[in-house]
């Protein structure tokens, strides 16, 4: 890539191979291309490259050669690691059940400045980032430059935790890659989790950094960082987020998987088993990156979301980003969220932010005629979730029977929703709404209360300048529907908000009827009711024990 800039120290490894070895590297033309360096006693010594492999000479090692590397590089760790002082190289051992070295993997370390361009706009966001990929795709080198960014560019006070050197080289100096970051070197393997914590509680960093996470301490040790506040940027061990929930050692770091058991009704409601999977916290880290290869990566800019998505059998549709020739860096619109790619320009409407719990209602209108050659029912209020759950506002959908359905795509969208800090997160959103002249529409939460007002606003609204207002239920005979609706919605913002969270919550407007048979259940449960409101915009408000 011509933007990057590569330093490895090369001919310093190549000092401490066996003079035949060494030769034959040396004459090597793609030594910018190599690998590591695999020495097994009575086998030909091998080089590898990306996707091949080299033997080196036609003699094959003896215990003696690998006795003279041995000695020139030193004691090796707890690990079976050993480094080269002030470089990046590291040197692993095998042994035989006598502790005998017998095989040797020289792995070369290469300190790469330009690849960090793919999560630079990510860093300014100071959330916890978690990289995963196969082994040899980079990630370590990544965590490297990152550690540099966070701390010669942002001026952030880092830590590093090098448990096997591997990060900052070895030796007391740390390697300067890592740029003003600060390095703690861990003993053993197995004490990594009490240095993680040593680091919060002696240092005040803001941001630590850490390779392989890979024990259950260790993932409890990162959670304890995160709550008190201090960013997280570590490596894990899986090829992608799937990976990490199947694996009930790290699941933590994307909020934990629980079994919950459902009642028949919200089974049926949900169309799924009684018995279901579920997140059971928010992430470690909000967000996680897939490392395909080294200059292309999937961006997960929420985590929670993608979780979920797993979790109910969907297919998550994270951001590619590509680094281009240049030092730049492209999305990959094969596979990028449709929430993301540039969506159709739009007659221009006001954007009006929703204050608790909703705003003054949004008018929303398309053209009839667009709308019939996009292919879809005009009737139908097309909406996009940001940091909202999509399963709330379906569950809400299938309550009432609203004609509203969600999409993916913001040049589809009549309106985005979002909840509070939602498009803080995802600032490029908010930009292209803002563009195509889509109304946001921002709630206090997600909670099912919350969204059923949102969508009712929305909804009268958007048929007003048409039908006006909708007849009169007569308070004698409601309609069955609303009635039931209504129940419902008691039911839930009951069992979900004021008996388990203890703070009150306001029903939708109903009539007179209607809110007695509201109060009723509500005096079942042993709560407390009273009604607020002019008369035509009555409704209940249930009041904590």
């Amino acid at each position: 890539m011509s933007t990057e800039r590569i330093t490895d120290d090369l001919q310093r490894l190549l000092s401490l191979l066996p003079t035949p070895v060494r030769k034959v590297l040396e004459q090597n033309e793609q030594s910018d291309q190599l690998l590591e360096v695999v020495l097994d006693l009575g086998r030909l010594p091998e080089a590898r490259y990306p996707g091949r492999s080299q033997p080196l000479g036609d003699r094959c090692l003896e215990r003696s050669d690998l006795e003279e590397m041995v000695d020139r590089l030193g004691q090796f760790g707890a690990d079976n690691r050993a480094g080269i002082e002030r470089t990046l190289h590291r040197i692993s051992a095998i042994r035989n059940r006598r502790g005998d070295v017998v095989g040797l993997t020289c792995r070369v370390g290469r300190a790469v400045f330009g690849t960090v361009a793919m999560v630079r706009d990510l860093l300014d966001s100071e959330q916890s980032l978690l990289l995963m990929g196969r082994p040899g795709v980079g990630k370590t080198t990544a965590l490297r430059e990152i550690a540099r960014v966070l701390a010669d560019d942002l001026g952030k006070r880092v830590v590093v935790i090098d448990t096997s050197n591997e990060i900052a080289g070895d030796g007391d100096i740390p390697h300067p890659a890592i740029g003003r970051a600060r390095r703690m070197q861990v003993a053993r393997p197995e004490l990594q989790h009490q240095v993680m914590i040593e680091a919060v509680e002696n240092h005040m960093p803001e941001v630590i950094v850490i390779d392989e996470i890979g024990t259950e301490l260790e993932a409890q040790a990162a959670r304890t960082i995160a709550e008190r506040g201090v960013m997280l940027v570590a490596t894990a061990h899986g090829n992608a987020l799937a990976n990490l929930i199947k694996n009930p050692t790290l699941c933590d770091l994307v909020g934990g998987i629980e079994s919950v058991t459902l009642g028949d009704e919200e089974a049926r409601r949900r169309r799924s088993q009684k018995t279901v999977l579920e997140r059971a916290a928010e992430p470690t880290f909000p967000i996680a990156i897939e490392m395909h290869s080294r200059h292309r990566w999937a961006v997960h800019d929420d985590v929670a979301r993608t979780v979920d998505l797993l979790l109910r059998g969907q297919t998550p549709r994270p951001q590619e980003r590509e680094l281009t020739e240049d030092g730049g860096v492209r999305l990959v619109d094969a596979v990028a969220p449709q929430s993301l790619r540039a969506p159709q320009k739009r007659p221009a409407l006001a954007v009006v932010p929703m204050p608790d719990p909703v705003a003054e209602p949004v008018r929303v209108s398309a053209s009839k005629d667009a709308e019939k050659t996009e292919g879809r029912d005009p009737e139908t209020l097309q909406i996009l979730c940001c940091g909202l759950s999509r399963q709330r506002l379906e569950e809400a959908v299938r309550c009432h029977r609203w004609p509203v359905q969600a999409v993916d795509d913001l040049s589809a969208a009549d309106v985005l929703l979002s909840v509070r800090q939602g498009l803080g997160r995802q600032p490029e959103l908010r930009r292209q709404a803002r563009e195509a002249g889509v109304p946001i529409l921002v709630i206090k939460s997600d909670s099912l209360p919350q969204v059923e007002r949102a969508l009712e606003r929305l909804l009268s609204r958007r048929s007003r300048p048409e039908t006006q207002s909708l007849p009169p239920v007569s308070a004698a005979e409601p309609a069955r529907g609303d009635a039931l609706a209504a129940l419902e919605e008691c039911r839930l913002a009951v069992e979900r908000v004021v008996m388990p969270e203890g703070r009150p919550v306001e029903l939708l407007p109903r009539s007179e009827v209607v809110l007695q048979m509201q109060a009723d259940l509500v005096a079942r449960y042993s709560l407390r009711s009273d009604v607020y409101g002019p008369s035509d915009q009555r409704r209940l408000r249930v009041f904590p024990p």
